[in-house]
């Protein structure tokens, strides 16, 4: 399968924590539908400490994975809004 494209698109959301309304990411998103996946080499800021867990209330929001060949990582159902 192809990798995703590193440039990516132009649009940018950002990613809140579910429970406490922390900012986790601003993150350039494709497409309409859920967060399902963040690719690492798409995400133009981190607030987080550790990742996938909150740094507001320490909750994992995400697992680390290998998607297409490109490191991401995959959201836990839930668990993160975007706006």
């Amino acid at each position: 399968m192809a990798k995703p494209n590193p440039k990516g698109p132009q649009k940018t959301v950002d990613i809140y924590c579910a429970k406490c309304w922390t900012q986790l990411y601003k993150y350039r998103k494709g497409g309409k539908g859920a967060l399902v996946k963040c690719f690492k080499e798409r995400i133009v800021k981190d607030h987080t400490d550790q990742e996938g867990v909150c740094p507001g209330c320490k909750q994992a929001f995400a697992r680390e994975t290998m998607i297409r060949g490109a490191p991401a990582l995959k959201m836990i159902g839930g668990k993160v809004h975007m706006k």
